[in-house]
């Protein structure tokens, strides 16, 4: 590769920070960040020492991240349907306030094993109602073509606190106990507050609709995550990476103090050095992603997670843990940025939120059970043969998840087509009147009717991905050649709202239709559901 080719390259990797305002957030989030590992090494820790079994101690990393299983798909319906720059501060708010609390009773020597359990959700649940708002607005702070980069700089930036924060966390702990780091990370995000009160991000264009309801953005977000394609393989794929990574990250502290008998130094040393590899990987991780592309660099992430669990798994040496650190973070970063940027490139910006929730709901729900797996087997056998069976585990995930292929979605394009006439009515319709029934009569050339068939099949998931249900195809036995698609929507306002979800790259599927037809374009009738009189 030529030198200025390996030079735009460089610059293409750090491009996002050519925008100030990403750049000023993203040195926000970075010392943010750094508070939560220092912590996070400080919980761990002071787990073993309040309560030394293994379900115990996995249970810190159970607590840091079911809130974020449970909570993330409400927090992205809201981050669609509210300002989501006010959102993040509530929880940035939320996230101190709690943190305080977490502090003051440990300093005051209050804290037990159930209180840090409950101190460390409720810290997680906070940041859990931000994490959406926080996936989304990257595409706010950069231009499309940036997005890589600044995906890949928001690991980037995650993992230099990594770095950092565990170690600086033990080093605390061990010269000045366990108080400080926790008041550390209660103040740790107070520039974050100060450059999210300072943004003064666009407003959006004045909708001609309301919003939509919590329950109705929480359903359609999951059924949106049902049938987009782009975006169901990647979760599918995030699901088998996290569910085996999540041992080493439960069993840690117990691989430090039960098969080393050493003190929180090394814990913190073996959290920074997988930040450090970390790091060592995003500097080399625009080479390999254009070497390998993102499905074969997952592959090979995953099976280097297989071999840092091993690593953990026989280590009886600090040497061998910190080589294991080391592998982990290269693969950490490369599996996690590849993984995230899938996502984000298969979404419309409509339901941007909600998809994002969707993939951090599976994330933290593959944390959270893992979690609880790896550490009741850890407690009915021991930690090393917990760690063996996830290594088994994340070795096999690779051939078998092949099939599902990752970032798909960087051809398609989300721009609003709006070529669906509004529809015609006679008297005004109430907007909660439903459920709607839509129907489309096609006349075709019945020579085409393969052609047309497969072409109208492969509309039905871009039909119930933006809200449609109960989609159909009726041929009449009487006419040849006229097909009629049905489907319903749960109200009328809900079928105005999916004429402005239709993508161009929808609009281009759906002229595949017209090659088949004869005469003039199909014809669309509404129907609304009469009720009984009285």
């Amino acid at each position: 590769m030529t030198t200025a080719a390996s030079r735009a390259r460089v610059a293409a990797s750090w491009g996002a920070f050519r925008h100030p305002l990403f750049t000023v957030i993203w040195l926000a989030t970075v010392v943010s960040n750094l508070g939560s590992w220092v912590s996070a090494a400080a919980s761990g820790w002071l787990m073993t020492s309040l309560n030394p079994d293994p379900f115990v101690v996995s249970l810190i990393q159970v607590a840091t991240n079911l809130p974020l299983f449970v909570l993330a798909l409400p927090a992205g319906a809201l981050t669609d349907i509210v300002d989501r720059r006010k959102l993040l501060l509530c929880s940035e708010v939320a996230v101190l306030a709690s943190g305080v609390a977490l502090a003051l009773l440990v300093s005051s020597h209050l804290i037990t094993p159930a209180g840090l359990l409950i101190m460390t959700a409720l810290i997680s649940a906070a940041a859990a109602i931000g994490a959406p708002p926080w996936q989304a607005v990257v595409s706010e702070l950069v231009p499309r073509p940036d997005l890589p980069s600044a995906v890949s700089l928001n690991s980037l930036g995650i993992n230099i606190s990594r770095a950092i924060g565990p170690a600086l966390g033990g080093l605390l702990v061990s010269a000045f106990g366990y108080g400080p780091p926790f008041w550390i990370d209660a103040f740790s995000n107070a520039g974050v507050i100060a450059a999210l009160l300072s943004w003064r991000n666009r407003p959006k264009r004045p909708a001609d609709l309301p919003p939509e309801t919590l329950g109705s953005a929480i359903m359609l977000g999951l059924r949106h995550a049902r049938y987009n394609p782009h975006l169901s393989a990647t979760l599918v794929r995030t699901a088998a990476f996290f569910m085996f990574a999540s041992a080493y990250w439960a069993l840690l502290p117990l691989v430090a103090r039960t098969q080393q008998s050493a003190g929180p130094g090394l814990y913190g040393s073996l959290l920074a050095a997988i930040g450090a590899g970390a790091i060592g990987g995003a500097l080399v991780l625009p080479r390999l992603k254009e070497r390998w592309g993102a499905n074969q660099l997952v592959a090979w992430c995953t099976a280097g997670t297989a071999a840092a669990t091993l690593l953990f798994a026989l280590s009886r040496h600090p040497a061998t843990s910190l080589a294991a650190s080391l592998l982990g973070g290269v693969c950490w970063i490369g599996a996690v940025s590849s993984l995230s940027l899938s996502a984000q490139v298969a979404l419309p910006e409509w339901v941007r939120g909600r998809g994002l929730a969707v993939h951090v709901t599976v994330i933290f729900g593959a944390l959270s059970i893992g979690g609880l797996l790896w550490g009741e087997l850890a407690s009915a056998t021991d930690v090393s043969t917990s760690l063996l069976i996830a290594a088994a585990g994340a070795a096999l995930s690779v051939p078998l998840v092949r099939r599902w292929k990752l970032q798909t979605g960087l051809g398609v394009d989300f721009t609003p087509a709006l070529n669906w006439p509004a529809p015609v009515t006679i008297h005004e319709v109430h907007g909660d009147r439903g459920p709607v029934l839509v129907t489309i009569e096609y006349r075709i050339d019945p020579a085409n009717r393969a052609r047309f068939l497969r072409a109208l099949f492969r509309l039905a998931p871009e039909r119930r991905r933006d809200g449609a249900y109960g989609w159909k195809v009726f041929e009449d036995p009487a006419v040849d050649g006229r097909f009629v698609e049905i489907f319903q929507a749960e109200s009328w306002r809900e079928h105005l709202r999916h004429h402005s979800r239709i993508t161009r790259t929808d609009q281009l599927h759906e002229e595949a239709l017209r090659w088949c037809m004869k005469g003039d374009a199909p014809r669309t009738t509404h129907l609304l559901q009469v009720l009984k009189p009285e």
